[in-house]
């Protein structure tokens, strides 16, 4: 029966040690990082993740700052905030809640960001940094991965990972994250022939291709750690909706060696890595070492 990384616990653990880091950072330097998040419309899961983030962002001693537009915004509109915010010395890290309207083309407003307030990691140019190996803001979600790999595994010298998933979200700055930690990497898909025996070979499972219950327990290698990023919302009992991962659950937990729950996994890695996102950029922006916790 595999080990379960208990993800909600870690991420509660880190959001602590950046608490004490702001307060040093405050007593130290002066200096409160800011975050700015801006919501375009009235989609209720980002109304409630961007509620979270606010939430914590505050717990944490930052300034946080919520933008919300109608949903009728223009894309010149929002462009507008964003040059507004890249100006305000006061914002160290700003986040455009996606999905946007329709009518506004989210890459033009991604690229508009300041690269070193771009604290989703979204930016083109935190892309190149990531792939060359220059320091940069990584996308939250698969910088919270490789912590909870390394917490589990430390050393992932010479493990073979398998990412099944290609998004520039998640899969290919997994991917990027795993060779910068010495991991020999593949990048697998729903169109990779084949794809279970792919999945059998790997040391390391990540799975994001957003299929509820993909990746079943005899695909995996016994003993292999999986950490699924899926998050998918199903029917089930009596007409109620629960969420389930990419990976079917019960079957891969009697084979790989530790997994991932959904939810309680990689969800709350999320929050807390733009929390740390934020205070590293506050402490580039202003020329400071990062506070020791």
């Amino acid at each position: 029966m595999a080990d379960i990384i208990d993800g909600k616990a870690f991420a509660a653990g880190l959001r602590e040690r950046i608490a004490r880091q702001v307060g040093s950072l405050q007593q130290q330097h002066d200096l409160t990082p800011g975050l700015a998040v801006v919501l375009v419309g009235e989609d209720p899961a980002s109304q409630v993740y961007v509620r979270n983030k606010g939430r914590q962002t505050t717990e944490a001693g930052m300034h946080s700052w919520e933008h919300r537009l109608d949903a009728s915004t223009s894309e010149a509109e929002l462009l507008r905030l964003v040059d507004q915010l890249n100006r305000d010395p006061a914002v160290n890290g700003i986040l455009v809640q996606l999905p946007l309207p329709e009518q506004i083309n989210a890459e033009e407003v991604l690229a508009a960001i300041d690269p070193d307030k771009d604290v989703d990691g979204f930016h083109t140019v935190n892309v190149g940094r990531l792939w060359t190996g220059v320091p940069g803001l990584v996308p939250c979600t698969p910088l919270g991965c490789s912590m909870l790999l390394a917490d589990h595994l430390g050393d992932l010298s010479g493990k073979h990972a398998v990412v099944v998933g290609r998004s520039n979200i998640v899969g290919k700055p997994m991917a990027a994250l795993l060779l910068r930690a010495n991991a020999t990497v593949e990048i697998a898909h729903s169109r990779t022939a084949d794809l279970a025996a792919e999945v059998r070979r790997a040391d390391i499972v990540i799975a994001a291709v957003g299929r509820p219950r993909m990746i079943q327990g005899d695909w995996l290698k016994p003993g292999a750690t999986v950490i699924d990023v899926g998050i998918n919302r199903i029917e089930g009992e009596e007409g109620k909706t629960r969420l389930v991962g990419d990976v079917d659950f019960d079957s891969a937990r009697e084979v790989a060696g530790a997994i991932t729950p959904v939810p309680g996994g990689v969800g709350p890695m999320t929050i807390a890595c733009l929390l740390n996102n934020t205070l590293e950029a506050t402490c580039r922006q202003n020329g400071v070492d990062i506070p020791d916790a």
